[in-house]
């Protein structure tokens, strides 16, 4: 059988959208002779649609686009997930659900089983688990349908399982010997390794070949990296899609491994994180309705890589890069912020705030020394450029990118309606020490974040001689402490056995803890590591759990 896997980029509740992309992606593989055409999970309404789910007409319209699909599609098996209603009484009122149908007659369906309620996923929110593992034959082959968390769940790989049933072991029991998984597994870095490792681990373990198709695209704070996969009966990798991009991708299960389409990807992590952060940039600007972005431009690298994020994502002429120097800004950051935008190509402005800065204090004297600014002083510096690029956007209809990073973010290094100001936070989950290398992998290809830029002590230049590093610990011992803590779950008393100094880890994990109110009040970002914060890290703000008694809360 030649199966052809479609990972497309779906637009949450554009219906006829998604459905008129599937339908072209169908005839494109019908021309290629292939017999079955596999799209991912909920393809029709766009994953994850969260609290859509709730309105019924919202449901009707997915189910009235897969009747379109339906009777639109000839001459080629189709399979799609799409939201099915429960006609039960009691339980959920719908199914996370994928059919199987060729020329109008439906020929299988199945309902997920295993819902993930983890991390960024709440799917036990809204669906009823699906019971039923029945195999169904298709172009002499036996296929186990199978939804994303189905095959999440295999003992050889996860040390605690979360769910007592294991759909695929029950397919191949039953006598599968082609497992099709639809899925919408977001990306993060170390996932997609992990994740191929799984599936041919899985392939060899029952004997049977596997075909997983992902999604792709952006969504909110979520990316999905596609590289849609097929994996023969011995677990030999048999085609691949690409990564962050729509590809259509064709393997035949009676070729050897050898003779499927192997698509290109990104060669590391650092790579991926570029190519995720691009894609969520471009996919969460156009799907808002907006075409152009407007970045706060310091002369530090926190900016020069949004910026340069944005202009590939983009395109140089929809970015503009504003500098708002004060009286506390460096005569370098005037000349690296002029360079970077002229070696980007993009619009440029320059906007003093000494002005509006000394008209704000007036009110508020006597009590502020200019020479030594509090940080009363400095925050209101932070908010004049967040009014500033607002008041921008609001003129000229551009979507602020703010460019705190992770670091900042964690550890309340940053101020709220100030520098959080935007409506796009594109590297708010990419530790400080990542932005180096996000730096250095965008000027392999195009030099153009000025190598001074890089070099220099980062500071947020809001007092004289400010310097990062003189309030925070060094970058590199601050992120592998936010990774233990955050991404990890370590406690204070794990860290110091790593042999973090225990003070600096108290004192890490009490600023995590006092600024969980700031980043509840942040804007979205684009997710790529393993946790990050927002909707996947529900913690409350007015708490005092203490890890280590008599510790500051963490």
């Amino acid at each position: 059988m030649k199966i052809a896997l479609a990972q497309i980029n779906p637009t949450i509740a554009d219906f006829a959208g998604n459905a008129a992309v599937m339908a072209r992606m169908a005839a494109d593989a019908r021309r290629r002779g292939c017999d079955l055409v596999i799209f991912p999970e909920l393809a029709l309404s766009g994953y994850p649609p969260r609290d859509l789910l709730e309105k019924d007409e919202f449901v009707g319209a997915n189910l009235a686009a897969l009747d379109h699909l339906m009777a639109t599609v000839a001459g080629i098996g189709v399979i799609t997930g799409f939201v099915d209603r429960n006609p039960e009484d009691g339980g959920k009122p719908l199914f996370n659900a994928a059919v199987l149908f060729e020329n109008g007659r439906e020929i299988h369906r199945c309902h997920k089983r295993l819902l993930p309620a983890y991390d960024v996923f709440e799917e036990s929110r809204y669906f009823e688990p699906g019971r039923a593992c029945a195999v169904c034959a298709f172009k002499g082959r036996r296929l186990g349908l199978t939804i994303c968390e189905d095959v999440w769940n295999d003992p050889d790989f996860f040390r605690r399982r979360i769910y007592s049933r294991d759909p695929v072991a029950a397919m191949a029991a039953a006598g599968a010997d082609l497992i099709v998984n639809v899925s919408a597994s977001p990306f993060h870095v170390g996932k997609r390794d992990f994740r191929l490792r799984m599936l041919a681990g899985m392939a060899r373990k029952y004997g049977l070949a596997v075909v997983h198709v992902n999604q792709v695209g952006g969504n909110d704070s979520l990316v999905f990296d596609g590289i849609s996969a097929a994996f023969d009966a011995a677990g030999a990798l048999a085609a691949r899609g690409s990564d962050f991009e729509e590809d259509l991708v064709v393997w035949d299960t009676d070729a050897p491994a050898a003779g499927g389409s192997l698509h290109a990807i990104a060669a590391d992590d650092v790579a991926s994180v570029l190519k995720a952060l691009e894609t969520g940039t471009r996919d969460y600007v156009h799907k808002c309705g907006f075409s152009q972005v407007v970045v706060g431009l310091s002369g530090g690298i926190d900016s020069a890589v949004t910026a340069a994020v944005a202009v590939r994502a983009l395109g140089a002429a929809n970015v503009r890069g504003v500098f708002m120097p004060s009286v506390y800004t460096s005569a370098d950051n005037y000349t690296d912020t002029a360079h970077l935008a002229g070696n980007l190509g993009i619009g440029y402005e320059v906007i003093p705030i000494d002005t509006v800065f000394q008209e704000f204090l007036k009110p508020l004297a006597p009590g502020f020394d200019p020479g030594a600014p509090g940080i009363t002083e400095q925050n209101i510096q932070a908010r004049i450029r967040g009014t500033m690029l607002m008041a921008l956007s609001n003129r000229d209809g551009a979507l602020v990118l703010s460019t705190g990073n992770k670091s900042e973010l964690a550890v309340g290094y940053c101020t709220l309606y100030g520098d959080m100001n935007g409506g796009l936070a594109v590297i708010s989950d990419v530790p400080k020490t990542m932005v180096y290398d996000l730096a250095h992998c965008i000027n392999s290809a195009a030099g153009v974040i000025p190598q001074r830029v890089i070099d220099k002590a980062p500071s947020a230049e809001l007092a004289p001689d400010q310097a990062d590093e003189d309030e925070l610990p060094p970058y590199r011992v601050l992120d592998a402490i936010l990774k233990g803590a955050v991404e990890e779950s370590k406690s204070a008393a794990q860290l110091a056995a790593e042999g973090f100094d225990a003070a600096v880890v108290r004192d890490v994990l009490a600023r995590v803890a006092r600024s969980e109110y700031k980043r509840q009040q942040a804007a979205p970002g684009i997710k790529v590591t393993s946790k990050a914060f927002g909707s996947g890290r529900r913690y409350p703000i007015a708490q005092r759990f203490r890890t280590v008694p008599g510790a500051p809360p963490a």
